[in-house]
C-alpha cells in the first residue's frame, strides 16, 4: 500500500499550524465581540504569574542563608504588604486600558515603577512597564513613541544602579535594554505586519469591486448588443411578414395565385429570421455540461448583402432604387455591419409606417466620410416612427456613435421622410 505525505503534514506540522490558525481566528472573533475580554485575560495572567509569587513569598522573605532566590534581597527594601498591593495593582491595572489609551497606560505604569525603584523596592510585576511599552508600540502613535523609550531608558538606567551592589551597572543595563528593545520591535513587527495584512485586505476588497463593476459592465454591454441585434433581426423581418400577410389576405379573393406567392415569401422570410435567431442565440447558449457548444456560425452581414435585403423588402410592396458611389467594398466589416443596420432598421420603419407603394431612394457614398441616406416619398401625413425615442432610433445613433457619426431622421422639404447617417473612416483608414 502506497502513502503520500505532503510537505506541510511532515512531522505534524500542517494539523498543527491549521488548529492554530483556527484558534487565532476565534481568539479575533471573540475579541472584536468583546474587547474586554482579552485585557482582562492578560491582566488576570500578569496578576497570576508575577504578583502572585511576590505576595507568597512576603511571608519569608527573611529568611534563607544568602543563597538561592533570595540572595539579591539584601539590595531591596521589604515593603509592607499594603505597600505591596498598591504598587502591584499600580503596575498592573492599567494594562486593562492598554489599547485604548496605550500612552495613558504606559505613563501610568511609569510613573509607579520609578516610584518602586525609587523607594529601592523590587517587584515581577515590573514586566507590566515592559507589556506596556509593547501595547504602546502596537497600538500607540508612532510619535509619541520616542518619548517613552525616553523615558524607558530611564527607568532603566535606575534599576542598573539601583542592582549595582550585586550586579555591574552595564550587564544590568545590557540586560535590562535588550528586553525592552525586543518589546519594542516585537511590537512594531506586529503593528507592520497587521498593516499589510489590512493593505492586502483593502487591495482585496478593491479588486474585487472593480471585478464586479467590469462584469456588469460587460453585461450591460452584451445584453444592449443582443437586443439591437434582436431587434434589428426580428423587428425587419416581423415588418416583411405583416405586410406580406396583408398583401396575402387582400390578394387572396381576387388573385389566388399572388396569395399563394406571397404565403411563400412569408415563409421564406421567417426561415430567414429564424435562422439569423438561431446564429445569435448559438453564440449565447451553452451546454449543460458547462462546455461552450459550437454554434452554426456565418458572417455578419456586410454592403454585399444590401441588394439582397432591398430584394426582400421590395417584394413586400416597397419600390426601392439603391446606388453607391466610392469604394465601399473596401470598408472595414464593422463598417460594413453598421451600414446594413442603419439600412435594415430605415427599410423596416418605412414599410411599417409609409407602406406598400411607397419609393424609396438609398444611396451610400464613401469620400472622406460615410455617408448613407434613406429618402421616402410617403403620404403627406407620413411622420415616421422618429418622434419617439425607440430602440431603431437608438440603435442607430448608437452603431454610428461607434465610429464617431451622427444620425438624422425627419421629414423632407417636398414630402416624405429622409434619414441620413454620416460615419467618420479617419480611424479606420489610420490604422491601415
Amino acid at each position: 500500500m502506497t502513502t503520500t505525505t505532503s510537505a506541510a503534514d511532515v512531522g505534524g506540522t500542517g494539523p498543527l499550524a491549521a488548529r492554530l490558525a483556527r484558534a487565532g481566528q476565534r481568539l479575533r472573533q471573540a475579541d472584536r465581540a468583546h474587547p474586554w475580554m482579552l485585557d482582562t485575560a492578560v491582566t488576570a495572567l500578569v496578576f497570576l504569574m508575577f504578583c502572585l509569587p511576590d505576595l507568597l513569598d512576603h511571608g519569608d522573605a527573611g529568611e534563607g542563608d544568602g543563597d538561592g532566590p533570595h540572595r539579591f534581597h539584601f539590595a531591596f527594601v521589604q515593603l509592607p504588604l499594603a505597600a505591596m498591593l498598591a504598587l502591584q495593582a499600580g503596575l498592573v491595572l492599567p494594562l486593562l486600558w492598554r489599547r485604548r489609551r496605550p500612552m495613558a497606560a504606559f505613563v501610568a505604569i511609569a510613573v509607579v515603577f520609578v516610584l518602586q525603584w525609587s523607594m529601592g523596592a523590587a517587584l515581577r510585576a515590573d514586566v507590566a512597564l515592559f507589556i506596556a511599552l509593547y501595547s504602546l508600540a502596537l497600538h500607540g502613535q508612532l510619535r509619541r513613541l520616542p518619548w517613552a523609550c525616553a523615558v524607558m531608558a530611564s527607568g532603566m538606567v535606575l534599576v542598573a544602579v539601583r542592582v549595582s551592589p550585586a550586579v555591574s551597572v552595564w550587564d544590568a543595563l545590557f540586560f535590562l535594554l535588550s528586553t525592552a528593545t525586543a518589546a519594542l520591535a516585537v511590537g512594531l513587527m506586529v503593528r507592520t505586519r497587521r498593516a499589510q495584512l489590512a493593505g492586502l485586505r483593502e487591495r482585496a476588497a478593491r479588486l474585487e469591486t472593480e471585478r464586479d463593476q467590469r462584469i456588469r459592465l460587460a453585461t450591460a454591454t452584451e445584453r444592449a448588443r443582443v437586443a439591437r441585434e434582436m431587434h434589428d433581426i426580428v423587428g425587419h423581418n416581423l415588418a416583411v411578414i405583416i405586410t406580406l400577410a396583408d398583401a396575402g389576405s387582400y390578394a387572396t379573393d381576387t388573385a389566388p395565385e399572388r396569395g399563394k406567392e406571397a404565403l411563400q415569401l412569408i415563409g421564406d422570410t421567417g426561415r430567414t429570421a429564424l435562422g439569423e435567431l438561431r446564429r445569435v442565440l448559438g453564440v449565447l447558449r451553452e451546454a449543460s455540461d458547462g462546455a461552450r457548444r459550437t454554434p452554426e456560425l456565418s458572417p455578419q452581414p456586410g454592403l454585399a448583402d444590401i441588394e439582397t435585403l432591398c430584394d426582400g423588402v421590395r417584394t413586400a410592396g416597397l419600390e426601392i432604387v439603391y446606388r453607391t458611389v466610392g469604394e465601399v467594398d473596401a470598408l472595414d466589416r464593422g463598417v460594413q455591419l453598421a451600414v446594413y443596420r442603419i439600412v435594415q432598421e430605415a427599410l423596416t420603419n418605412t414599410l411599417k409606417h409609409a407602406g406598400a407603394g411607397t419609393r424609396v431612394t438609398l444611396s451610400v457614398v464613401r469620400d472622406e466620410r460615410l455617408v448613407i441616406r434613406i429618402r421616402d416619398n410617403g403620404p403627406a401625413g407620413h411622420t415616421g416612427p422618429w418622434n419617439e425615442e425607440g430602440h431603431g432610433l437608438v440603435g442607430m445613433r448608437e452603431r454610428a456613435a461607434l465610429y464617431g457619426g451622427t444620425v438624422s431622421a425627419g421629414p423632407a422639404a417636398d414630402g416624405g421622410w429622409v434619414v441620413e447617417a454620416a460615419l467618420d473612416l479617419t480611424p479606420q483608414g489610420g490604422t491601415r
